[in-house]
């Protein structure tokens, strides 16, 4: 079993979810939320708020890994540093820690957890619902985003480490 901490990074809300599973096995969710900060706040110090609730999960839950979906594109530069800088708190938190960290890109998140690298957020929300077991939906989408991030990390994990066994990259 593998207990993973995944975040869906963002300044003004990070989707944070821990899952613990295994491939083939059932999957559970043991934390779903988010963090927020204050758009009135310094950068600094919404940063800071973020590394201080990430920590305080990471001596919660003891997870095994940290994954955080990875910045790639976006058209808003400044969206994009805003989510770059909250994903280098979670990952130097995590690099602290002692714990291993990974990125997926969103592509590879929906290909995992609905078989199509292009589908749509409703399609990865009602797979994560079913994959989990849960009555509803989490919300806001950021918690379900970092629940299918979580869900294809465990289940990308033993394939990634098979690849590099073999000396594939990827």
């Amino acid at each position: 079993m593998t207990r993973v901490l995944a975040v869906d990074p963002g300044l003004t809300r990070c989707g944070i979810a821990i899952v613990a599973g295994a491939p083939g096995r059932r999957l559970q969710m043991e934390h779903v939320g988010v963090i927020g900060t204050e758009p009135d706040l310094e950068v600094a110090e919404r940063l800071l708020c973020i590394d201080r609730e990430v920590d305080g999960l990471l001596q919660a839950f003891s997870p095994d890994a940290v994954v955080v979906e990875r910045v790639f594109s976006q058209h808003n530069v400044t969206s994009a540093m805003s989510t770059a800088q909250a994903a280098a708190v979670v990952l130097v938190a995590a690099a602290k820690a002692g714990i291993p960290t990974a990125q997926h890109t969103p592509t590879e998140v929906k290909a995992a957890v609905t078989g199509n690298g292009r589908a749509e957020k409703s399609q990865v929300a009602a797979m994560v619902v079913r994959l989990l077991a849960l009555k509803e939906r989490p919300r806001p989408a950021d918690a379900t985003d970092a629940l299918a991030l979580a869900i294809c990390h465990i289940w990308q994990t033993p394939m990634r480490q098979r690849r590099q066994a073999a000396g594939v990259a990827g």
